[in-house]
């Protein structure tokens, strides 16, 4: 999987941005460091005048990749989950029995993210942070309908329909296949959001892992479904 991933390009959609950066090296470098950037002060602080200072390059300069620090924060967000699914499909690809596959979905989708040597540009450790923290601001705005029209957040539905897809698999009865795997999606980054601010809101702790939560939730749901 190594090998394939070192070739991998996500297509994010081109109305992103507004010219890729994986085209140049000063792309690339934009993007390693407004990670590295909104890690350090978050998203609310961060701007292009200060990531050009960081990397040493004109504000302007940046404006011809991203028209707003928005349409950045799409950029990462959708890079992100192309390369979870990109994790997933080849993790799983192999797996026959619908019960392994789908707890080795779950766990690839709620695990603590380490970091790929694949991509030297991207920061996938700190990237998971800036999702778990930040992803929201990214359609929790007035734009949120327009843009998904506009296939933004396509990667995202994308990776919650594979998920659904393999719920269907272990149970093909099951009324809620979409709303759940929106739940462990959505979800766990909540649970490592608790875990790591608001401990006394989460049983997940360094023992009790969001995995072991989703396992059990999942599985759960889906064995009572069938006792009903």
């Amino acid at each position: 999987m190594e090998r394939i991933l070192q070739d991998l390009k996500v297509n994010i959609h081109n109305n992103i941005y507004l010219k890729d950066p994986e085209s140049s090296n000063l792309g690339k470098k934009i993007v390693e460091f407004s990670i590295l950037l909104i890690d350090e002060i978050g998203f609310d602080s961060f701007t292009f005048k200060k990531l050009g200072e960081k990397i040493g390059s004109n504000e302007s300069s940046i404006y011809r990749y991203f028209e707003n620090k928005h349409k950045l924060l799409l950029y990462l967000t959708s890079w992100y989950w192309g390369w979870l699914e990109y994790q997933l499909v080849f993790t799983t690809n192999s797996i026959s029995d619908p019960s392994e596959k789908l707890r080795k979905t779950i766990e690839i989708v709620t695990r603590t993210t380490k970091e790929d040597s694949s991509f030297s540009h991207i920061n996938e450790v700190l990237l998971n942070k800036i999702v778990i923290n930040e992803y929201s601001k990214s359609y929790l705005t007035k734009e949120v309908d327009k843009e998904n029209k506009e296939g933004y957040f396509s990667i995202y539905k994308r990776l919650v329909n594979r998920i659904k897809d393999v719920i269907l698999e272990v149970d093909i009865r099951y009324p809620f296949p979409t709303s759940l795997a929106s739940t462990i999606t959505e979800g766990a980054l909540h649970q490592h959001f608790l875990k790591d601010h608001f401990s006394s809101l989460t049983d997940c702790d360094e023992k009790t892992t969001p995995t072991i939560y989703f396992i059990d939730l999942v599985f759960n749901s889906l064995n009572n479904q069938k006792n009903g």
